[in-house]
């Protein structure tokens, strides 16, 4: 939510059970592992929580982040999917990057980016667009030449 936290409810009397804390920034998504024991929280702060559901308890020392920040130059996390097996997560990020995360391991063993769906779209000279538009077509690949 935008607050920074996860909410956990009772489906039947939709009653709040959990409110987890930690994340600085929008929660984006949530996703329970296949064998529903874990939870990952991604959040607008570039970072990916997991939480024990069984203990309901952060599962990182010291209230730290399951994750780190992923990388200082990758902007928020958009999505997040636990692998069938429960041993891989894939994290979308507001840029197109896509990272897959070892759970075991913490540690990143791919990083996947897109070119953009705008790659080369020459915008010099479009009319009617507002500098802001002309920044996030640029991010998505389209170009202004000078």
């Amino acid at each position: 939510s935008s607050d920074q936290t996860v909410r956990l409810w009772e489906r039947d009397s939709g009653q709040c059970l959990h409110t987890l804390q930690g994340h600085t920034s929008w929660v984006t998504s949530v996703c329970f592992s296949p064998d529903g024991k874990l939870l990952a929280s991604g959040s607008r702060d570039q970072t990916v929580r997991l939480w024990n559901v069984e203990s309901l308890s952060n599962l990182s020392t010291s209230g730290a982040p399951f994750f780190a920040t992923l990388y200082s130059d990758l902007p928020g996390v958009l999505c997040i999917v636990f692998s069938p097996d429960g041993a891989s997560l894939a994290i979308s990020h507001e840029n197109g990057t896509i990272t897959l995360w070892d759970v075991t391991t913490r540690t990143c063993v791919q990083t996947m980016r897109s070119d953009g769906p705008y790659k080369g779209m020459n915008i010099t000279g479009a009319t009617g667009l507002t500098a802001a538009q002309k920044s996030a077509l640029r991010t998505l690949g389209a170009v202004e030449e000078a």
